[in-house]
């Protein structure tokens, strides 16, 4: 009977190591999960502040050529493209592929638009790359549905490309 108290008491003392040890491990793995949570939340708050700041500035490339629309102030418009961009788009059923020059000099042409709204639907950015949507409500009496793609070049966001639909005939 000693030998069985003995040996009970030996496999009681292994269980309660075991368990001991289990506890142990558990706290230092939940303890890690919440430091590797809070450097994955940090991570996340930094990702965020810079997709923040790049929206912001991806706005602010647009600016000139949504502002162009209003003043029909073809340099303006022409400032917020690369000197390589190219527009691509129809009004009326007539397909327009021009530079950024030539596109500039239509802007020009066309005039002010004082009655124009604009609304930019969505921003999408990878690293330097980015597309933007931008709708125009009553630009010279159309309604248009740009879509921009834009490159980030020595800290700059500019206009690299437009393709546009003129919600008319087309």
């Amino acid at each position: 009977m000693t030998m069985r108290i003995s040996v009970l008491t030996i496999l009681v003392a292994c269980i309660s190591i075991s368990y001991s040890y289990a506890q142990k491990k558990q706290v230092q793995e939940s303890n890690s999960l919440t430091s590797n949570s809070i450097n994955i939340t940090k991570m996340n708050i930094q990702d965020e502040k810079q997709s923040f700041n790049d929206i912001k500035e991806v706005t602010k490339a647009l600016e000139p050529y949504i502002k162009s629309a209003l003043t029909g102030d073809g340099k303006l418009s022409r400032s917020a493209f690369y000197d390589h961009a190219h527009i691509l788009g129809s009004i009326k059923g007539t397909v327009y592929n021009m530079t950024a020059d030539e596109f500039g000099g239509a802007v020009s042409e066309g005039g002010p638009s004082e009655n124009v709204q604009h609304h930019i639907t969505w921003i999408d950015i990878s690293g330097p790359a980015a597309a933007a949507k931008v709708e125009f409500l009553d630009w010279n009496g159309l309604r248009f549905t740009d879509f921009f793609v834009l490159y980030k070049k020595d800290g700059q966001w500019k206009i690299s490309g437009k393709v546009y639909n003129s919600h008319s005939k087309n």
